[in-house]
């Protein structure tokens, strides 16, 4: 039976534990509440070659011209940017990334700001098609991949995704974790009364045997995904406690956004992998988001769940030098809020938008 969801903590700056508004801070990319952002994730693309009913609406959404895309030049200029001015880590998004033409020019580009400081180069995708990619990627410089699988179960497959591709995600990830990537995760959004019969399933799937991340996800609400009509959160308790109907579960800690198991089954035998619970909405984690986005047309957006951004795209065709970047940059960061609003809130906000100002999941990146 599902648990009932925890509500969530007020969300102002003393209840998440963060400095009061301008506090003096060190040398970086900081917001008004001291939180320094080391992290920024790049859509390269709008276009799927899936259609998953959480991230995109049924009708689908209004593809961009071409010349509405950042340019790799652009995204190279932007992305060296943020390096210089602090971010250690690069993750880049879509949509798919994998389907737009070029992408392993555009991995080794970014790879190669590894010697102006960056830290960390990973990508987001559904692996439909990895492995093609898979020596390239490596090559160029790519230390992680984030895998997106909600189940095991083919028919089930098609009918979150609308299309075939089950068998050869899962041979995917497979290769993923003989690939000598630095880290592996697989990410599962639970749907209550969709997928959640599967969350012991893909947890002995992939982390048993292999030391592969698996990391469970609370479904969010965007823009035409019937968050809480068609499809209803599962509740990160409940996922912690289906989990522990067949396994052991030692909480080893906060990884960015994921809280952390060592699992065991039953019997003594551990785990390869670890247990991640990602739980945005009934447990937030804004006290230790570091996260910035860019989305494929080159906004700057500081929060998944704001639909506040700034055009960084213009200015930047427009001649901006990178000292007028960099303070579009540090003026969106102080528009921060301490935390995400609460689920009406954003429901209402969203709402209010409408499609043309509010952003579907797909297109602000995942």
């Amino acid at each position: 039976m599902l648990a009932a969801a925890p509500a969530p903590r007020a969300l102002t700056a003393e209840a998440l534990g963060l400095p009061p508004p301008g506090e003096a801070r060190a040398q970086g990319l900081f917001d008004r509440y001291g939180r320094s952002h080391g992290y920024l994730r790049i859509s390269v693309i709008e276009k799927c070659n899936l259609r998953c009913r959480y991230c995109m609406p049924e009708e689908g959404v209004p593809l961009l011209a071409r010349d509405e895309l950042l340019s790799f030049e652009e995204i190279e200029r932007l992305a060296t940017l943020f390096v210089r001015l602090g971010v250690r880590k690069i993750r880049m998004t879509g949509g798919e990334p994998l389907v737009r033409r070029g992408i392993d020019e555009l991995v080794a580009r970014l790879g190669r700001l590894k010697a102006l400081g960056l830290q960390r180069l990973a990508m987001t995708s559904n692996a439909l098609l990895l492995r093609q990619h898979l020596p390239a990627l490596r090559a160029g410089g790519l230390d992680a991949v984030n895998l997106s699988l909600d189940t095991l179960r083919p028919d089930r497959f098609r009918a979150i995704t609308l299309r075939d591709g089950c068998e050869e995600t899962i041979a995917a990830i497979r290769a993923a974790a003989e690939a000598g990537f630095d880290k592996v995760k697989v990410n599962a959004v639970v749907m209550a009364g969709v997928n959640d019969d599967e969350i012991v399933d893909l947890a002995r799937e992939f982390a048993r045997e292999h030391p592969i991340d698996v990391r469970y996800i609370e479904y969010m609400p965007f823009e035409g995904n019937h968050w809480g009509d068609a499809l209803k959160m599962f509740p990160a308790a409940s996922i912690r406690g289906r989990l522990e109907e067949q396994l052991l579960l030692s909480p080893l800690g906060l990884d960015e956004t994921a809280a952390m198991y060592q699992a065991h089954e039953r019997d003594g035998r551990a785990f390869r992998g670890r247990i991640g619970i990602i739980s945005s909405m009934t447990e937030p984690f804004c006290a230790s988001c570091n996260r910035m986005r860019l989305t494929a047309d080159g906004h700057f957006r500081w929060c998944l769940l704001d639909e506040g951004e700034i055009d960084l795209r213009g200015p930047l065709r427009a001649g901006a030098t990178d000292a007028e970047l960099s303070a579009l940059i540090e003026a969106g960061l102080a528009r921060k809020r301490p935390g995400h609003a609460p689920t009406e809130e954003l429901l209402s906000l969203q709402k209010a938008a409408g499609p043309s100002g509010a952003r579907s999941m797909i297109r602000i990146g995942g």
